[in-house]
């Protein structure tokens, strides 16, 4: 009983999320024009790479190494998609490898359905607190932590900054036919509920719909839609067979954005040591290693992310 009443989607606290839902319908009211169109895509895309490559392929699996300001930025540009807290999004990533589509897996399709796998096991309060137990290795770093708990504050000066962007295009540019209130619509709210299901998908369709390479002990697929719409994560099931890579598009047509802006930017001193998959993962694939268990992971590295290296 006390586990169903966890579960249960708390409506109070979902109303913000809600909110935002209904407030796209306000394109209607709002209008739409070139310049709003393209922040929304901007946005989307700046913002899916602060999640793809920041919260999942950095600090959940630490697949790439930077400084500790880049890492900042990272941080800070995953969360303006209001998708929670840094290292509450990479703790619970990684409990979701250890037990990927096995009954302890937090947002399984497989076991609990599409509903719950896609958005309900974010709104109810089981999950509420981050696994501080998880993210030891980036714990120790204030400035995290700190993001961390005011997660909401990137998102929410992201809006105040579209804003007066559109202000400023409506009051220097009125040739471009944009208001405040329209670039706010498009450019902020209609992005980021785009953001919402274009991640939340990953955790859903993508172990429903999709083609298996590799005969991992999970029900991940590759699906190129999804990878086109998440700058590579779509290619999931590649990810869960080594989940250790900065690059999840395994062949060459494998289109993953995200690892070639990494790419560029190791080319540029920002981040360095892209982890890649092992050779005979880009070749004929055969079964996974067996995997480290957490439990043998961290006693061999306390400060490595539980989640195995290979799963």
């Amino acid at each position: 009983m006390e586990q169903a009443e966890q579960e249960r989607i708390r409506k109070l606290r979902s109303l913000p999320f809600a909110a935002l839902h209904a407030a796209c319908l306000l394109v209607f009211w709002s209008g739409v024009s070139p310049a709003a169109v393209a922040a929304c895509i901007f946005l989307y895309y700046i913002r899916m790479f602060g999640i793809t490559a920041g919260y999942h392929r950095y600090f959940s699996h630490m697949s790439f190494k930077t400084g500790r300001a880049f890492q900042f930025v990272l941080a800070w540009l995953g969360a303006s998609s209001m998708q929670k807290g840094v290292l509450w999004w990479a703790a619970h990533h990684r409990h979701h490898h250890t037990y990927s589509d096995e009954e302890d897996d937090i947002h399984s399709p497989v076991r609990r359905g599409f509903w719950w796998s896609h958005v309900g096991w974010i709104l109810c309060a089981k999950y509420d607190e981050t696994r501080w137990d998880l993210v030891r290795n980036f714990a120790r770093y204030g400035e995290l932590v700190w993001l961390n708990k005011f997660h909401v504050v990137p998102g929410l000066l992201l809006g105040a900054k579209v804003y007066l962007f559109g202000w400023l295009l409506e009051r220097y540019a009125p040739a471009l036919g944009v208001t405040a209130f329209q670039m706010l619509i498009w450019g902020f709210v209609v992005s980021t509920v785009l953001l919402y299901h274009g991640t939340f998908a990953i955790n859903s369709l993508t172990h429903i719909f999709g083609s298996r390479r590799f005969p991992t002990p999970d029900n991940s697929r590759n699906n190129l839609l999804f990878a086109l719409l998440t700058m590579g994560e779509g290619w999931h099931n590649n990810h869960h067979y080594y989940p250790a890579s900065a690059r999840m598009g395994f062949r060459w047509w494998e289109v993953d954005l995200s690892h070639y802006a990494l790419t560029v930017l190791s080319w540029c001193g920002v981040v360095w040591d892209l982890k890649r998959p092992p050779g005979h993962a880009l070749g004929r694939p055969r079964a996974a290693p067996p995997a480290r268990s957490r439990q043998t992971a961290q006693q061999e590295n306390p400060n490595e992310p539980s989640t195995p290296l290979i799963s």
